[in-house]
């Protein structure tokens, strides 16, 4: 025995755009004999670097011990020229994050004529004020928001927060569930992974608290824990599904933040990133007791 195994097995790929393929007899360096089709079917997906792909079925599936091979890396050329990208919205009075939620609301606590009785001729200031809960605009989430033993914001390290290198999975227009399959082709040990959807741009509207809204799955975010994110955001109304059919559940929410995983949710602009060759940063100021809070997210492209 060498210690090392090879999977020998029969695939077909099925796209979530449309289409497929078919393999037989394909042969994949595995960890061990008891890979099951779930990690093969990942596997294969990142091996062959497919992308958009909504399902794998894995049929005459053998393993043997066998000296692995190695395997191809999928990676992306960076874009030339260092460049700032705002990814969060901008809080405005009144605004709103979560229909039926409380809006924020700013108003000026010492205005400028106000504050000239205080100081100097030809000296003023303005000191705004503002109200607002801790889910508005773009926001990241700390352990505590979903566990009671959790860390809160002063307890998440920057390196969970900022300077990440990041990397853009792009869901395909139309996709609601962003499962294991479709992120299987990146590399996201230590990285912020951030899911593109394009449903920022109903920021705003209506529909963007709809039952059309995407979100993480159960096992992708399952995944995205045993493959070693450092933070997981999107740019949808929630990471977890919410519509009546979800029943309340908020599985992505439990594994990532009981995993110690920071959530950004609310993101915007997504697009102007590349696929990756960039650092990624989201974080809220130090507040005790508060598990959520609005940041300013941005990305570095160099």
């Amino acid at each position: 025995m060498t210690g090392e195994y090879r999977a020998v097995f029969d695939a077909e790929v099925i796209f979530a755009n449309g289409g497929g393929l078919r393999t037989d007899g394909f042969r994949l360096d595995v960890p061990g004999p008891e890979v099951t089709d779930d990690q093969l079917a990942a596997l294969l997906v990142r091996h062959l670097g497919l992308l958009m792909v909504g399902e794998v079925r894995i049929t005459n599936r053998t393993v043997v011990a066998e000296p692995h091979k190695g395997g191809r890396g999928v990676a992306a050329p960076a874009a030339g020229g260092r460049r700032l990208v705002e990814l969060s919205h901008v809080i405005t009075d009144g605004m709103v994050t979560l229909p039926g939620w409380q809006p924020p609301r700013i108003t000026d606590w010492l205005t400028r004529e106000a504050s000239r009785e205080r100081y100097a001729p030809g000296v003023e200031f303005h000191v705004a004020r503002i109200d607002m809960i801790a889910n508005t605009g773009t926001y990241v989430d700390a352990p505590a928001h979903r566990w009671a033993d959790g860390a809160d914001l002063t307890g998440v390290p920057l390196d969970r927060l900022a300077d990440l290198p990041g990397v853009v999975v792009r869901v395909p227009a139309g996709t609601r569930a962003v499962d294991r399959l479709m992120l299987a082709p990146y590399e996201v040990a230590g990285r912020a992974v951030l899911l593109h959807t394009g449903w920022d741009a109903h920021f705003g509207t209506d529909r963007y608290a709809g039952p059309d809204a995407p979100y993480l799955t159960a096992d992708g975010a399952d995944w995205l824990v045993e493959a070693g994110a450092a933070l997981v955001g999107i740019d949808s109304i929630n990471i977890d599904d919410m519509t009546p059919a979800a029943a309340g559940e908020r599985p992505a929410h439990s594994a990532l933040l009981a995993a110690g995983v920071p959530i950004a949710e609310h993101l915007t602009n997504l697009a102007a990133l590349p696929p990756e060759g960039f650092r990624f940063t989201a974080a809220p100021p130090r507040v005790a007791g508060m598990g959520t809070f609005p940041v300013r997210a941005f990305a570095v492209v160099d």
